[in-house]
């Protein structure tokens, strides 16, 4: 069954940087476009980044273009969020999901596997 384990969040300060890990199971991996999304307490969960099935297309939000990087590694089954000049909005459980289909989509009913979450916190 298809399976998504998110890894690599925490507390950091403002400024500072993590990296997120997704390792995917499954499925074959190179086939479907990964995204990675937030949900922050009280608000709806929002789209961060997608990649194509082969890394060579990337998309993001308008709020994290420039500081996040998603990438992926097909020989590993692993999609990555590195995220860099945190701030304190960045606060949020981040997940990655699995599209539906071959489009890089910014909506979550676009993605219909979705890991456990990881919590993000950015200290001001």
């Amino acid at each position: 069954q298809v399976q998504l384990v998110e890894s690599g969040g925490g507390l950091v300060q403002a400024g500072g940087s993590l990296r997120l890990s997704c390792a995917a199971s499954g499925f074959t991996f190179s086939w479907y476009v990964m995204g990675w999304f937030r949900q922050a307490p009280g608000k709806e969960r929002e789209f961060v980044a997608t990649i194509s099935g082969s890394g060579g297309m990337t998309l993001y939000a308008d709020s994290v273009k420039g500081r996040f990087t998603i990438s992926r590694d097909n020989t590993k089954n692993t999609v990555y969020l590195q995220m860099n000049s945190l701030k304190p909005e960045d606060t949020a459980v981040y997940y990655c999901a699995r599209s539906v289909g071959y489009g890089m989509g910014s909506v979550p009913s676009q993605y219909n596997y979705w890991g456990q979450g990881t919590q993000v916190t950015v200290s001001s």
